[in-house]
């Protein structure tokens, strides 16, 4: 299992210093990825409760970087580790600058590129930016057609119920043929159908193994219901440890433990099957210092094992 770790994009450690440490460090410690996620909007009084925890938004999400243009930074400053966005709201942007982006950053990082997308949970942000909240659905199907579309050939154009793009030339190529690999964040029947028909893998966040390899399973039938074959289907599982320091009881792993107990976990996860696992320090009280200690003894005790 590949071991990736998520960079100080939101909060106080959110600087061109906090990016630069824990991506060398990264590298350094051997470390296979680096993640950002994806913020435009922090209201005062949300519309919508955040889906974890005790539903507050996190308070680090006060202070949020461009995903796309951090990866940027933290390629400029690495050679090895794959860059990957978890998740990046695909549907904020319109899908012809989406996809020239992307490839943007594909290039530059000479192929390193993970592209994870989401959909969000909270309709503030998708009226900040001027798109519907209803629909997303069938607006995230379109969007992902211009991008296969933009990546097929010297020649793209568009005809869609939301989106039109004229016949274009277009000659920046991404450095992966035929496209950086897209992954999905998505829980719901629907989502999990998406995924095994015509993504290339899936974004969960930590859950009880056995729930988590269950709904991988509907994955890889729905897959091999559309004639794709399964084993080309990508897991990469993004744990958001709440430590403790004092061990925690099964039931509120793998939410709140101790680093030792999220060690295990991961080890857990290796064994079940998972292909990926990051981990998130920034959403536990940590300074930079200590984040990257964190990360240090985490990969240690999970390669040790």
């Amino acid at each position: 299992m590949q071991l990736g770790l998520a960079l100080p994009t939101f909060g106080p450690d959110a600087h061109p210093d906090g990016i630069l440490r824990v991506s060398r460090t990264a590298e350094d410690l051997g470390y296979d990825s680096l993640w950002t996620g994806d913020r435009v909007l922090a209201p005062r009084v949300p519309s919508a409760p955040y889906p974890s925890g005790d539903g507050k938004m996190p308070r680090a999400y006060e202070n949020h970087m461009d995903p796309l243009v951090a990866l940027t930074f933290a390629a400029s400053h690495t050679t090895r580790v794959r860059l990957g966005t978890s998740t990046l709201n695909g549907l904020w942007l319109p899908p012809l600058m989406l996809a020239r982006s992307l490839t943007t950053l594909d290039v530059l990082s000479e192929g390193r590129l993970v592209v994870g997308l989401g959909l969000g949970w909270m309709p503030d942000e998708y009226t900040a930016v001027s798109v519907p909240w209803k629909g997303r659905g069938a607006r995230l199907d379109e969007t992902l057609d211009v991008l296969e579309g933009y990546w097929s050939g010297d020649v793209f154009a568009h005809e869609g119920p939301l989106f039109t793009v004229p016949e274009t030339v277009v000659g920046l190529e991404p450095h992966q043929r035929p496209g950086p690999p897209v992954l999905l964040a998505a829980f719901t029947p629907v989502g999990l159908r998406r995924i095994g028909r015509r993504l290339g893998g899936w974004l969960p966040v930590a859950m009880p193994l056995p729930h988590l390899m269950g709904m991988w399973d509907t994955i890889r039938r729905e897959a091999e219901e559309a004639e794709r074959d399964p084993a080309d289907l990508r897991m990469a599982l993004r744990v958001n440890p709440g430590l403790t320091e004092s061990e925690t009881d099964a039931g509120r792993m793998p939410g709140a433990g101790t680093l030792g107990q999220f060690i295990d976990y991961a080890r857990a996860a290796a064994e079940a099957g998972v292909h990926e696992l990051f981990v998130d320090f920034g959403q536990t009280p940590a300074t930079l210092e200590e984040r990257i200690d964190l990360a240090g003894r985490f990969i240690e005790g999970v390669r040790r094992g």
